[in-house]
């Protein structure tokens, strides 16, 4: 049976897994939800994730939500090319980049990125400046990284580069905004400030079936 993935325009954290549905070049079934109808708190919807989130993926009669949860299925019944490492040492820097993706720029983006999409909390100037200032210590960190290799662990695209990927975009959206310009966040430009980060996200957009996977209503 197909694998159907229950997602939304603009989630990076759906993004992750369509990217890695891609990666893996396997075909599956788009459910593309909108916010706005409430399609993720139906009943039929909420039956497959109680949380009323995405993703959610349906592989058969067997469901899974959280995206590195569903990362991690789909790797182990998937197995190529492997995204979680080949070797114990991979795969230990694999969850450690993935572990301070979680720990420090998902937390902190969003006190940038909520404020700047929604409007609410801009006010909030020194939190966001301090939110900010993290941001700029790990992509500096990763920029290093990138200086050394063209993918954050090992020689190949991995889990690491899929889970963080999606974050360093929606931030650079939000930092593009017009609400976003007189906190001079110091994100951008990119190819300036972190040009590492640049030619990494240039050569994850060259991957085949990329473009399917970039929020529809970004473009």
């Amino acid at each position: 049976m197909a694998i159907k993935l229950y997602w939304g325009s603009g989630s990076p954290f759906a993004w992750r897994v369509m990217l890695t549905l891609e990666v893996k070049t396997l075909a599956y079934e788009s459910k593309l939800l909108e916010f706005s109808k409430g399609d993720h708190k139906t009943p039929a919807y909420l039956q497959l994730n109680p949380r009323g989130k995405v993703p959610t993926l349906k592989d058969g009669d067997f469901a899974v939500y959280e995206s590195i949860a569903i990362m991690a299925y789909l790797d182990r019944k998937y197995p190529e090319p492997p995204l979680f490492g080949q070797t114990p040492q991979e795969t230990g820097l694999i969850w450690q980049t993935i572990s301070e993706c979680e720990s420090y720029l998902v937390g902190e983006g969003n006190k940038i990125v909520r404020p700047v999409f929604f409007g609410k909390g801009l006010d909030k100037v020194e939190e966001i400046q301090q939110a900010a200032q993290t941001i700029r210590q790990e992509w500096k960190s990763i920029d290093a990284r990138l200086a050394r290799s063209n993918w954050l662990v090992g020689g190949q695209i991995s889990a690491a580069d899929i889970a963080v990927f999606p974050m360093v975009q929606l931030l650079l959206r939000a930092v593009s905004k017009e609400a976003a310009r007189p906190l001079n966040l110091g994100l951008r430009p990119l190819s300036q400030v972190y040009p590492n980060i640049a030619r990494w996200v240039q050569q994850i957009e060259s991957l085949p079936g990329y473009e399917r996977t970039y929020p529809p209503h970004w473009r």
